[in-house]
């Protein structure tokens, strides 16, 4: 009798699938995925040494000097094109004067030695690409350039050699994400409109003013919004032109080095708002048609149009446009020091459909046909070439459809971020206070909002972010004190509806922070209840920059409410990264009384215990906690120094009786409490 072969050892689930069996019809879609990375990294692999190596496409296209061969080198990467001149104020910008060689794979390419240009191409000099395709010519920004400045009169854009004498001395060589982040605290914000003058910030300003705020209140993370170049200001940023260029609005590269350096220096980790989800669609600045293809960086005919934004989208299945985006990735990291990134727009990316006007209901729809294959791949590649590039490196996903596995490791299934925004939560507060009176406040919808994440996958939580502060909607501190806001914010009036606000804004941020997420995010100003939207200059406000700047003189005033509110984020801050509290698991409910609006709950060694009650207080309020023992008061919203009455005695020590506590709850009031 033969002898009976021995059977195949099954094939273990995927880590990600073991955690959710509701992924188990999709688990070979994972696989699937995970195969088509790992094809694509040992082509990569075999091609180019590494996945490091590959994304060098930076070092190899553009304008460069080589000191071994005395010049500059120029390359440009346009298959389409008929003809490239290189044109600049070095030759009089005569379009004929310098043409490229065509060279294998759609490269072109030109050498400018020093014995004719060395006078003339200089650091400052401005330039362009002049391409000829079937569609006709027209001068271009190189795709790679490093600096991009306009011209003041012309508002013209052009490329700039870019060469000071001396380099930038980084003095950083110590600083280590891991160490100086144990928990994201992170403070969104933006160079540009940092300052309180009506005008644009700079680099340094934010560096030597911003930063010294940020590190008192306690944030660990800065994110810059808005430093790719973009030839809108009002875009927010998010219409980017030129991918490896800093902005020159707002000052040098060596500023935004010097920026990210001091940011180091204080501890801070600084984390760069990437756009690789879309891009302007304008010739004169962008990549768009940029050999007259119809299909270079981006996908021919109407799928090379975001259907809501406006903008351009990237063929993510082409090579070197995988090859472009990874290079711009490694480029901020290596060139800036920056320590990760926040990538938005990532719903955009992951589906074909971009998110428009689909509500996720059913996991079919996140591996199904109308997931981006191509994209998918490439924001694996991303990660990987991030976590491998920079250790400790932070990456954090804008994703509002909740992709399973999306902040989970690739070997786990998952695409491989860190953190996820909890974008439903900034959205529950403003329909809160936008549709519903203070007595209709269910603790139940609250709670679940403030809880209800996948397990396993870190969320950045927020209560409000730059979107909430935009013109056209209204922050936290809008909704909650209306024309208050400009009328009752004096520290001697008594004006209840902004007692009313106080109280609310400081609540929000209290259980948003302890109970929302592994990760806490504010954005600029907001934490003092900065008074007024977001709106950049345009023609509909007549060009003012009034509401694109932030008041710091209203947190610095101590006659004045929104010192108060200042002074309460700081105390959460500093508490919440003293108890580790966003790195203690997932928050205990205690206790649920939706009759007298009382919600409890535990996070890490500490108790929040909430009472939104309109009028009732509570005089000797019981409920249970896990430990038995003396418990003290290590934060109260009601405190006087946050502009509260100082009801809830903060010295007094609470005793558990059968592991209950008992405890005065005035109304609208938030407690810390910590065993003594």
């Amino acid at each position: 009798m033969e002898p009976t072969a021995p059977l195949a050892a099954p094939i273990p689930q995927l880590p990600l699938v073991q955690q959710d069996s509701w992924l188990a019809p999709f688990e070979p879609v994972l696989r699937q995925r995970q195969a088509r990375l790992a094809a694509r990294l040992a082509e990569i692999e075999q091609y180019h040494g590494s996945l490091d190596a590959y994304a060098t496409a930076h070092q190899q296209l553009g304008l460069h000097y080589d000191g071994r061969r005395r010049g500059f080198r120029y390359r440009e990467w346009a298959p389409g094109a008929e003809a490239l001149y290189l044109v600049g104020d070095f030759n009089g910008w005569d379009r004929q004067a310098n043409p490229l060689q065509r060279l294998d794979y759609g490269v072109w390419e030109i050498f400018l030695p020093d014995k004719d240009y060395k006078n003339r191409l200089v650091h400052n000099s401005k330039y362009k690409v002049h391409v000829v395709s079937a569609n006709g010519a027209q001068d271009r920004l190189p795709a790679t350039a490093r600096r991009v400045v306009q011209d003041d009169y012309t508002k013209d854009y052009a490329a700039q050699v870019w060469r000071p004498a001396t380099a930038f001395a980084w003095t950083d060589q110590k600083f280590r994400v891991a160490g100086a982040v144990k928990e994201p605290f992170i403070y969104e914000a933006h160079v540009g409109m940092a300052t309180e003058e009506s005008r644009v910030g700079l680099y340094r300003e934010f560096a030597d003013n911003i930063l010294p705020r940020i590190e008192a209140d306690g944030y660990n993370c800065v994110q810059l919004m808005a430093v790719m170049e973009h030839p809108y200001y009002g875009s927010f940023g998010y219409h980017v032109a030129n991918f490896f260029a800093p902005s020159s609005r707002f000052g040098t590269p060596e500023e935004l080095k010097y920026l990210v350096n001091e940011a180091h220096r204080r501890g801070i980790a600084v984390l760069l708002d990437v756009v690789h989800s879309h891009a302007v669609k304008n010739q004169a600045e962008g990549l768009a048609d940029f050999d007259g293809s119809g299909n270079l960086y981006f996908h021919k005919g109407e799928r090379g149009n975001h259907p809501g934004w406006d903008s351009k989208l990237f063929d993510y299945g082409r090579p070197e446009v995988q090859q472009f985006l990874l290079s711009n990735l490694r480029y901020w990291l290596e060139e800036f020091h920056f320590d990760g990134f926040r990538f938005d727009g990532v719903t955009s990316m992951l589906y074909h459909h971009h998110g428009e006007g689909v509500a996720f209901v059913g996991y079919d729809q996140y591996f199904g046909p109308g997931a981006d294959e191509d994209a998918i791949l490439y924001l694996q590649l991303a990660t990987t070439l991030v976590h491998e590039f920079k250790k400790g490196a932070l990456l954090v996903a804008e994703d509002m459809s909740g992709l399973p596995g999306l902040c989970r490791p690739i070997a786990e299934g998952g695409i491989g971020f860190d953190y996820r925004l909890a974008m439903g939560i900034p959205d529950f507060w403003i329909k809160l206070l936008k549709h519903t009176p203070d007595e209709g406040w269910n603790l139940g919808d609250l709670w679940h909002v403030l809880t209800n994440r996948r397990q396993g996958e870190k969320t950045v939580a927020y209560a409000e972010s730059h979107d909430q502060a935009l013109v056209g909607d209204k922050t936290l501190a809008q909704w909650l004190f209306d024309d208050g806001i400009y009328y009752h914010m004096q520290v001697a009036d008594p004006d209840p509806n902004a007692a009313r606000a106080l109280a609310l804004h400081k609540i929000i941020r209290l259980v948003t922070l302890t109970a929302g997420g592994e990760a806490y995010l504010d954005f600029i100003g907001n934490e003092f209840g900065h008074p007024e939207w977001v709106d950049f200059p345009r023609e509909g406000n007549g060009w003012s920059y009034q509401h694109a700047r932030r008041q710091w003189s209203l947190a610095d005033n101590p006659d004045l409410k929104f010192h108060f509110l200042g002074a309460f984020d700081k105390a959460l801050i500093h508490l919440a990264k003293a108890r580790h509290v966003l790195a203690a698991g997932p928050a205990q409910l205690l206790h649920h009384d939706e009759e007298n609006k009382v919600l409890a709950f535990a996070r890490g060694p500490l108790v929040v215990v909430v009472n939104l009650h309109v009028t009732e207080s509570q005089p000797d309020y019981r409920f249970w906690v896990p430990k038995e023992g003396r418990y003290r008061v290590a934060l109260s919203s009601d405190s006087s120094q946050f502009g509260g009455f100082d009801r809830p005695d903060e010295h007094y020590i609470y005793e558990t009786y059968e592991q209950h506590l008992r405890l005065y709850l005035p109304t609208r009031v938030a407690l810390v409490l910590a065993l003594a």
